[in-house]
C-alpha cells in the first residue's frame, strides 16, 4: 500500500521478498545490508574479523581490536596473555609480573615473602613470623612468654596466659587476693562480690 494505491515491491539485486504487510518488503540476503531502502550492499570484512551471524555486520576476531573499519591485531607483550574481558586492557600480566607501559615486568617479591592474589594494592605478603619494613619482610622478635599473632596489627606477637605485656617483654602478671586472670589470659578481674579499689579487690558489700 502507498497512499491509496497498491505500489509493486521492487526486490533489489541479493534482496528477496518477506510478503510482509510491513516494512519495505523485502530484505537483504544474508551477508549484505541494507541501504537507502533501496539496495542491499555487501557486507565487507577485513582481514582479521569475521562475518556476525545477523549477517548484517562483522566482529574482529580474538586476538584483533576495532579500529574504525579495520582489525588490528593486538600485540601481546612477553609474560602476558590475552585477557578475555570486553573492557580494560586487551592483555593481562602472568602471575609474577605487572604491567609497566607496554611491557610485563617482574615483581621483585622480597626475601621471607611470596605473591599473594590481591589485584590491589602490594602484590606480595610477608611469611608468617615476619613484617612488612621498608619494603622488606623483617623477622619479628618474640620475646620470652611469648607466640606469634597472625593478627595485622599489633607487635606481631602475644603473651601467654598470666602474663601482660610490658614494652617489648612479657612480665607475669601479679593477681591480687580475691582477683582472678580474665578471659583473655592477660589482665585480671576482682572476683564476684568484690570491686577494685586502689589495685585491690575489697569486699562489695
Amino acid at each position: 500500500m502507498s497512499g491509496d494505491v497498491c505500489a509493486a515491491v521492487i526486490v533489489p539485486e541479493n534482496g528477496y521478498q518477506t510478503n510482509s504487510t510491513y516494512g519495505l518488503g523485502w530484505e537483504c540476503l544474508h551477508g549484505f545490508r541494507e541501504y537507502d531502502d533501496t539496495a542491499c550492499v555487501a557486507v565487507i570484512v577485513p582481514d582479521g574479523g569475521f562475518l556476525d551471524p545477523s549477517g548484517e555486520r562483522w566482529n574482529c576476531l580474538r586476538g584483533f581490536l576495532k579500529v574504525d573499519d579495520t582489525c588490528q591485531e593486538i600485540v601481546v607483550p612477553a609474560n602476558a596473555y590475552l585477557a578475555t574481558t570486553t573492557y580494560g586492557p586487551a592483555w593481562e600480566c602472568k602471575r609474577g609480573f605487572e604491567a609497566s607501559g607496554d611491557l610485563c615486568v617482574a615483581i621483585a617479591v622480597p626475601a621471607n615473602a611470596y605473591l599473594n592474589s590481591s589485584e590491589y594494592g602490594q602484590p606480595w605478603t610477608c611469611e608468617r613470623g615476619f613484617f612488612e619494613q621498608d619494603g622488606l619482610c623483617a623477622a619479628i622478635v618474640i620475646p620470652e612468654h611469648a607466640y606469634i599473632d597472625d593478627a595485622t596489627y599489633g607487635t606481631g606477637w602475644k603473651c601467654e596466659r598470666g602474663y601482660a605485656i610490658s614494652g617489648t617483654s612479657c612480665e607475669t602478671i601479679d593477681i591480687p587476693a580475691n582477683a582472678h586472670l580474665d578471659r583473655s589470659g592477660n589482665r585480671w578481674d576482682c572476683n564476684k562480690n568484690f570491686k577494685l579499689s586502689k589495685g585491690l579487690c575489697i569486699l562489695d558489700n
